[in-house]
């Protein structure tokens, strides 16, 4: 494939790196597509394969007694398996799949292992993402705690819009009950609250974000923590 010039590259973590230690990974990454619903990692399997979304979102799901609930979402500024491999747990009981689908460089597990025990630099800065992960998962936990479904609901389309070009998520309703752990109707009621009170509209599989400060206050705290985290220890946008 043709040199990847870190310049160039839409992964925010990558461009966060040295170019010394970015020079490690290049020689490693392969470019590929992604498809909705692909699945990256299974749970409990061995970690092959880690993944730095360039367009598009995954999911981090956990498996419940009535079926997947969202625990994490990574895009643009991060890195799929990163925790199993750099914490040398080698798997997870979580699963990690395409929401929505684009563009991600990959890179073999044994390859960012040999990279990362060669430049402490770089085992740093992957180290310091993975915090900022745990920031996330915190924040999902005390979401579902405390809020109701249209604060929950506003934290995630909030995280979604930041991990996208412009202000439009390819989304059924579906895809977000099944994320949020609700039913149906339940997020079309939100949906419709949320539009009355002029934060989205929603149209089918569509919804165009119109106004961050409004959802940002339903969020309640929610949402801004992470993300600050992640400007402090890995750079801004």
């Amino acid at each position: 494939m043709a040199h990847l010039q870190q310049a160039t590259i839409r992964n925010r973590l990558l461009r966060a790196l040295s170019p010394g230690d970015f020079a490690l990974l290049q020689p490693h990454l392969q470019r590929m597509t992604t498809q909705i619903r692909e699945e990256l990692i299974a749970a409990n399997m061995p970690v092959k394969e880690l993944y730095f979304p360039e367009v598009g979102i995954v999911s981090v799901t956990t498996a419940t007694v009535s079926g997947e609930i969202e625990v994490g979402l990574i895009g643009r500024e991060g890195l799929v398996g990163a925790a199993p491999v750099l914490l040398r747990t080698d798997q997870t009981p979580q699963r990690s799949f395409v929401q929505i689908a684009g563009e991600m460089l990959s890179i073999g597990a044994t390859e960012l292992r040999e990279a990362v025990r060669e430049s402490p630099s770089l085992h740093d800065v992957l180290l310091r993402y993975i915090h900022t992960q745990m920031v996330q998962g915190s924040l999902t936990i005390y979401a579902h705690a405390a809020l109701n479904l249209e604060g929950r609901l506003s934290r995630w389309l909030l995280m979604c819009h930041d991990r996208v070009d412009g202000d439009e998520l390819l989304l059924t309703h579906e895809f977000l009950s099944m994320m949020l752990g609700v039913q149906r109707a339940g997020i079309s009621l939100a949906l419709q609250n949320l539009e009355g009170a002029g934060r989205i509209k929603s149209r089918r599989k569509r919804i165009q974000i119109i106004d961050r400060c409004k959802l940002e206050q339903l969020a309640d705290g929610s949402y801004g923590v992470a993300e600050a985290e992640y400007a402090r220890l890995i750079g801004e946008a």
